[in-house]
């Protein structure tokens, strides 16, 4: 079994029950920046975490941990799996961290130019 076999999940929170939990480290955004463009997610997903026809966006409020690790190992989708072998947990761990930094984007009423 691996660290994130997931029975249940709340996809709102970051509450999962699993027969066992990440033993990851608590995840460096500033490592998972540059993970996330060395593993091609940005491919996908854009450099901005955006999204596009090809990937999902992906921040800012990412999946909880354990969901996004869940879904990287066995995507339901087109993404390719991809194995603890090619991404460990803790890269996991420290992508997620990465995304979990983004700020959402201003209200655009907040924005001077746009309410002119």
């Amino acid at each position: 079994k691996t660290a994130y076999e997931i029975k249940e999940c709340d996809w709102s929170s970051d509450v999962c029950s699993s027969d066992l939990q990440t033993a990851a480290k608590p995840g460096s955004a500033e490592n998972g920046k540059q993970l996330f463009v060395k593993h091609g997610c940005y491919q996908c997903h854009g450099y901005l975490r955006q999204g596009s026809n090809a990937g999902a966006k992906l921040a800012p409020k990412p999946l909880p941990l354990a969901a996004m690790t869940a879904y990287v190992r066995k995507p339901s989708g087109v993404m390719p799996p991809v194995t603890a072998k090619v991404v460990s947990d803790q890269d996991m761990a420290d992508m997620h961290a990465f995304l979990s930094s983004i700020p959402p984007a201003p209200d655009p009423k907040s924005l001077p130019l746009l309410n002119q």
